[in-house]
């Protein structure tokens, strides 16, 4: 009995307490920023302001909530097979929109395979969501009707990341996200990578300020694509060209925030981009 009391009594740890969700946005998405870089791939591609926005694999479908906050006449559609991770994003980032907000924002719980009569000048595919297909003809089929869901003037934007440090098995990468006796950190677990087949194994945990953690807060199984083999499905798929959209330099060799489209990049051990198919 006193044990029972005890455990009842006890208090939580940061861990228990935490939403995976809230610390998935706080570490892994800038909404503002993929806004602001769509906004940027659409006038270079068409010299024309995007309206509509699709957002593939949009999990808790904060970009579209972004999208339709940064104009009045924009309209986003989000697509997604888990009802819980949409569920989430009702309650929490569809909540907070004003009403008229609200009303131009639609969620489907939908294979992003599936073909909508409603098509938009931008459809994205961010954090490496399609990699989940395996084989080209399975990418291929994807991009082909992603084809199908833009206007006559539409892009699709993916990112991609890369670089030898990608690759390497047992390894986590770290960042503090929020300091203080409530503050956490991302970790980004490589459990696994087999080059054979380019298919790997990884895991995002949070870690929090009292020592306790979340582990395994979402695991990805995916194939490793590569630039060139992306660009080679694209236009596979029917689209007329595809950019590398590659993060510039200062003097220093420091990030600017700045992207710009490009047919070289220096060899990091670890970078990210964009791949923007044009229709």
């Amino acid at each position: 009995m006193t044990s029972k009391i005890a455990h009842k009594n006890r208090k939580k740890t940061l861990a228990e307490k935490a939403d995976k969700f809230v610390c998935y946005q706080e570490s892994v998405q800038s909404p503002d920023v993929d806004v602001e870089f769509f906004e940027q791939a659409y006038k270079e591609a068409y010299d024309a302001k995007p309206l509509s926005l699709r957002e593939d694999f949009c999990g808790t479908f904060s970009v579209c909530c972004e999208w339709v906050k940064s104009h009045r006449k924009r309209t986003a559609v989000g697509v997604d097979l888990c009802p819980t991770t949409l569920q989430w994003g009702r309650d929490h980032n569809l909540f907070r929109l004003k009403p008229t907000q609200k009303l131009r924002v639609a969620v489907y719980e939908k294979d992003v395979r599936s073909v909508s009569d409603v098509k938009s000048d931008i459809l994205t595919a961010q954090n490496f969501s399609f990699w989940l297909f395996k084989t080209r003809k399975e990418v291929i089929e994807y991009f082909k009707a992603a084809y199908q869901n833009l206007n006559d003037q539409g892009v699709m934007i993916m990112d991609m990341m890369g670089g030898e440090e990608t690759y390497i098995e047992n390894h986590t990468e770290k960042r503090v996200i929020t300091k203080g006796k409530n503050g956490f950190s991302y970790h980004w677990e490589q459990a696994r990578f087999n080059p054979v087949t380019s298919e790997g194994t990884y895991y995002i945990h949070f870690r929090f300020a009292d020592g306790s953690k979340l582990k395994r807060a979402f695991e990805y199984n995916w194939r490793f694509w590569t630039i060139p083999e992306v660009r080679e499905m694209l236009e596979e798929a029917g689209f007329s060209k595809s950019l590398v959209y590659w993060e510039t330099e200062d003097e220093n060799g420091d990030d600017t925030g700045e992207w710009e489209a490009t047919e070289e990049a220096p060899s990091h051990p670890s970078w990210l981009c964009y791949i923007v198919g044009v229709k």
